[in-house]
């Protein structure tokens, strides 16, 4: 049997991490951000520059990042939770001052922890003109 797709409570568990994330994002809250990430080798993070297999390199990537993440509008967001334990969270950003649309995906587990992170990627568009 396929997990049930989209239960308007799970959505809504999902939304608010989502909100959370760009909020410590925002404000570079690191111990937030690491919060929000499962903190196991099995988690992983694809960014604009960089490729980073488990939470350490992770944390060590936030630690070493100066300013932190470029400010940034949410575009879109779409979210899917499958089941009640797992989601993704896909949007469309644009860094402010900038004109290249950027791109977030997220795939968020429940633990006994709350939710968390296990798979990220970011990618900007290509500037095709």
């Amino acid at each position: 049997m396929a997990p049930e797709l989209n239960r308007p409570e799970i959505v809504a568990e999902l939304t608010a991490m989502s909100d959370r994330y760009e909020s410590a994002l925002g404000r570079n809250d690191i111990p937030e951000l690491d919060a929000l990430f499962y903190q196991g080798p099995e988690t992983v993070r694809y960014g604009v520059g960089e490729t980073l297999y488990g939470f350490d390199e992770i944390a060590a990537f936030r630690r070493n990042r100066t300013g932190g993440s470029p400010p940034r509008d949410v575009l879109r967001r779409h979210i899917t939770a499958i089941g009640t334990d797992v989601g993704t969270v896909d949007l469309e950003f644009r860094r402010h001052g900038g004109e290249r649309i950027g791109r977030q995906s997220q795939t968020w587990l429940r633990t006994p922890a709350g939710w968390k992170i296990i798979a990220a990627h970011v990618s900007l568009m290509a500037d095709i003109s």
